[in-house]
């Protein structure tokens, strides 16, 4: 399940919490209890780096000779 970070413009409160991608995005700041919780946009938590899935699934290949 992804990670979505939240922040509250009445208060100021941030925090972060685990849903399902099809759970509807929380709107009730757990602190000052008004509607301005907000999610926040992110980087993705992970890097695709080293000789894996792209060297040997998706990088192109050399066309073949016709001799």
């Amino acid at each position: 399940m992804p990670i979505y970070a939240y922040r509250c413009s009445a208060c100021g409160h941030s925090d972060e919490h685990m849903q399902k991608m099809a759970d509807a995005a929380l709107t009730q700041c757990p602190v000052c209890k008004t509607e301005k919780y907000e999610k926040q946009v992110t980087a993705a938590g992970f890097q695709l780096k080293g000789n894996g899935w792209y060297q040997t699934d998706f990088k192109t290949k050399p066309a073949a000779t016709g001799n």
